[in-house]
């Protein structure tokens, strides 16, 4: 994969601790989360799975989307990783 914007979700597990980022590097910065290589939230909280993401034309769009997911109820980002992970998969393997 290369260089492109996105917004994207990492857990801690399954139904666990949620983060939400946005990139323009998603296979660097999901290694990141998952090598722990930066302080913050999600270090702090082991949010290692890579469990949804969504592509964008622009970094502006992605992080609208991302400001927009943020804002939205535990509930909603739940239900962006159901209908598209429901088995709550590290997509990680999967955009390398």
């Amino acid at each position: 994969m290369t260089r492109q914007a996105a917004v994207y979700l990492m857990a801690s597990k399954p139904s666990g601790t949620l983060y939400v980022g946005v990139t323009s590097n998603l296979v660097q910065r999901a290694g990141q989360h998952r090598a722990a290589g930066h302080d913050g939230f999600a270090a702090r909280h082991g949010c290692t799975m890579l469990v949804w993401f969504e592509l964008h034309a622009d970094m502006t769009a992605a992080i609208t989307r991302e400001k927009q997911i943020k804002a939205g109820s535990r509930k909603g980002k739940l239900a962006l990783i159901e209908a598209g992970n429901p088995a709550w998969r590290d997509l990680y393997d999967e955009i390398l």
